[in-house]
């Protein structure tokens, strides 16, 4: 099954052991954006999905469902 892209900010979140308020926090977001976009009711902008991966240490191929890999290949 495939993770939607508030599926897997989640889940890197949670691994983070951060709360929604702290990573509202670091992409310059409400923690009640980061909410929205966790559960699908928001879409990202592309501010955000630069600064999810960057928080997170993932491409944004990943994050977008283009490849399966969190990090770049080498």
């Amino acid at each position: 099954m495939k993770l939607t892209f508030g599926e897997k900010v989640k889940n890197l979140r949670e691994d983070a052991d951060m709360t929604q308020t702290q990573l509202g926090i670091a992409i310059h977001a409400t923690q009640r954006k980061v909410s929205y976009i966790e559960r699908g009711i928001s879409e990202p902008t592309l501010e955000d999905i630069v600064a999810i991966c960057k928080v997170f240490h993932v491409t944004a191929d990943y994050m977008l469902g283009l490849q399966g890999s969190k990090t770049n290949p080498k």
